[in-house]
This record gives C-alpha cells, sequence and structure tokens, in this order.
C-alpha cells in the first residue's frame, strides 16, 4: 500500500487532484513506472513495474461498481491458430475450439484498434494459440509497451526455446502457462524464470476430470517449481469443452482451497470463480480486497481476432451476441450498457455470471 499524506497516495511528486467546487476534475497522468486516475467516484492507481494495483472510490472505504472512464485490463485475441502441443493436438477443453488453421491479427488491425481504446488501459492479456502463429506478434507486443500499456500472454509452453523466452521476459510483465502435460509445464516455467521473469503463473482449467492435475500442481510447488501463482480457470461448457468435461462438486472446490492455503501454496481463480472461492474459503473477509467478481464490461474488455467487441471471451457467439461491436464508442454502447447493468445486478445477488453456471 503507498504512502499516505491527508488521506491521499504519494506518486513520485505527481500533482494528483484537481479541484474544481467541490468536485474532482478528473485527471489521468502516467510517468514510466505508474499510471493513475483521479476523479471523484472512481480512482486507481497501477504500478507499471510491480503491477500492483489499487482501486477506490469517493473514500478508500468505498468500492465502484464500474468505470465510468473505460477499461482497466482488455484481452485481445491476435490469433486463433493453435496446433496444440506435441503428441496430443489441440486442447480437449477449448472452448474456442481453435486448430492450426486459424486467423490472425495483424500489426496495422491491432494500430487501429489500439486506437480506439480508452486511455485508462493499464494492461492488455493477448490470447494467442501457437507461440510462433502469429508472425506480427512481437510487433504488436512491442508496439503495445512503446504506448505505456503492459503485454501478458498464456502460453501452452510447446516451442519455448531460450530466446523465445528471453524475448518475453523483457517484453511482457506477466506470462501464464496453461497447464497440459507436467514436465511440459515444469519446463517452460523454469525457463521464463531463468530469464528472469517474476509473473510466471500456472493456468490449469478446473473441472472433476482434471482435479487430479491441480493436485500435481501443488506438489510440484511444494517440490520447488517456481511459479508465482497457481490460477484456477472455472470450467465453461462451451466449444470443446462441451464434452467429457464436467464443474467441480462443492465439497472437492472447497478441499482443494483449503490443502492449497494450508499448505501455503499460492492459488488464484478467474473473476468467474470469485464468488465460489469466497463460499468456500474459511474467513472470507481477509480475501475480499483481493477478489474479484465477474468485471466483464465493468472494468475489462475482450475484442476477437476480427477486433470485435464482446463482454468477454466465452460470451462471444452465445445468444445476444452473435455478432460483436465496433470499437469505437464501445464501451458506452448500448448493448455494453444493458449488459453491464445485468452484471452489477448479478452481484448484489451474489451469481458468479449471468450466463453460464459455473
Amino acid at each position: 500500500m503507498p504512502k499516505h499524506t491527508n488521506g491521499q497516495p504519494i506518486i513520485l511528486g505527481c500533482p494528483l487532484l484537481i479541484q474544481k467546487g467541490d468536485q474532482l476534475e478528473p485527471k489521468l497522468a502516467e510517468n514510466p513506472m505508474i499510471k493513475f486516475l483521479r476523479s471523484d467516484d472512481y480512482n486507481f492507481n497501477f504500478n507499471k513495474t510491480t503491477g500492483f494495483f489499487m482501486r477506490w472510490g469517493k473514500t478508500f472505504e468505498d468500492n465502484p461498481t464500474h468505470s465510468v472512464f473505460g477499461p482497466e485490463l482488455v484481452d485481445i485475441e491476435i490469433s486463433t491458430v493453435c496446433n496444440g502441443v506435441p503428441g496430443a493436438g489441440p486442447c480437449k477443453f477449448c472452448y474456442k475450439s481453435n486448430t492450426g488453421k486459424g486467423e490472425n491479427m495483424t500489426l496495422n488491425q491491432f494500430k487501429d484498434l489500439f486506437s480506439n481504446l480508452p486511455k485508462t488501459v493499464m494492461q492488455i492479456a493477448f490470447g494467442i494459440g501457437d507461440l510462433d502463429g502469429n508472425p506480427d506478434m512481437r510487433s504488436i507486443f512491442e508496439y503495445t509497451r512503446k504506448k505505456g500499456v503492459i503485454p501478458n500472454v498464456t502460453i501452452n509452453g510447446a516451442g519455448l526455446t531460450d530466446e523465445w523466452a528471453e524475448w518475453l521476459a523483457k517484453t511482457c510483465g506477466a506470462v501464464a502457462v496453461s497447464y497440459y502435460d507436467g514436465d511440459l509445464t515444469d519446463r517452460a516455467v523454469r525457463l521464463l524464470k531463468a530469464k528472469g521473469l517474476d509473473q510466471v503463473n500456472i493456468h490449469h482449467m478446473l473441472a472433476a476430470e482434471t482435479l487430479d492435475a491441480a493436485y500435481d500442481i501443488i506438489e510440484r510447488y511444494k517440490n520447488g517449481l517456481p511459479f508465482n501463482a497457481v490460477v484456477f480457470l472455472g470450467l465453461k461448457q462451451k466449444g470443446r469443452a462441451t464434452k467429457g468435461f464436467s464443474p467441480v462438486p462443492e465439497e472437492e472446490f472447497k478441499k482443494l482451497v483449503d490443502v492449497a492455503i494450508q499448505q501455503k501454496v499460492p492459488i488464484g481463480f478467474d473473476s468467474c470463480s470469485a464468488f465460489k472461492f469466497l463460499r468456500n474459503v474459511n474467513n472470507p473477509e481477509q480475501y475480499e480486497q483481493s477478489v474479484e467478481p465477474c468485471e466483464s464490461t465493468l472494468f475489462s474488455s475482450y475484442f476477437n481476432v476480427e477486433g470485435k467487441f464482446f463482454p468477454c471471451s466465452f460470451i462471444e457467439g452465445t445468444t445476444g451476441w452473435e455478432n460483436g461491436i465496433d470499437a469505437k464508442g464501445f464501451w458506452d454502447h448500448q448493448r455494453t450498457v444493458e449488459f453491464r447493468n445485468k452484471v452489477i445486478q448479478a452481484h448484489k445477488n451474489c451469481r458468479s455470471c449471468v450466463y453460464y453456471e459455473i
């Protein structure tokens, strides 16, 4: 937590507030290390180096329902080309049903999309398949960095060479390795850490059929695998994940949470699973400030490989969202506002998702 004076954070000597009568004139500013926004009801600090982020409303005790200015995080799919991992092929639980015959977003298409993003965006989570699937991927990431936004990405570990690992460590704020094969994941995590990347996570899709692998990841951490955290992703039955996978029973979910916490294994959950986590963890009040429920259209956005906006990648193609929205003016679009209101109401009813049962 940053130091404070008179109730306001100190940020590298930057001016923080513009007083206009009884209201604060919205102010967004940044330097190479930090980005911050100050307004009357919505404020944030973001450290570009460490990834530390804090958000508050009129006071530090207030939790804003959403950002009126634009998303903080954007998820952008720049490639659907994915051949999977050697010997296994495309992932059996891929909700996108990607194959080796996919599409790529070009650098020029990305620049056009980026020009329509609100200045509130601090990080971009890039969606890819194969590490070398999009020939413009490096240029896209480097352009993002040049513009003061932090690129992050999830990889499957296949094809990760020393040279690729060094470039990812230099360019990204964080890299997640999707868990497909224990040894493949182990090698990728260690290689990225060896190249100096601190924020190396493991992503694991949590289903009844993948529960054993979740415990394997916990054991690997206890045996010295140096990942930052394992992030468990709630099953959304879409794409290839509609067959062969079922949700983790509540009692098994609680057992997994208890084991990880008791054994001091750093864990996280996607926002889809936030309410389920808080419902099953002991002393939930101590985790509330670091657990974010669904933030789609509240604080985050998703764009597919064609540059079309959807509330999140799991909503794309579902009823009412068969088609996306153009990037220009997407945050205040009527369809976005309608979806946002549904999410806010769902939060009041302690529901994790307005579409999927998770």
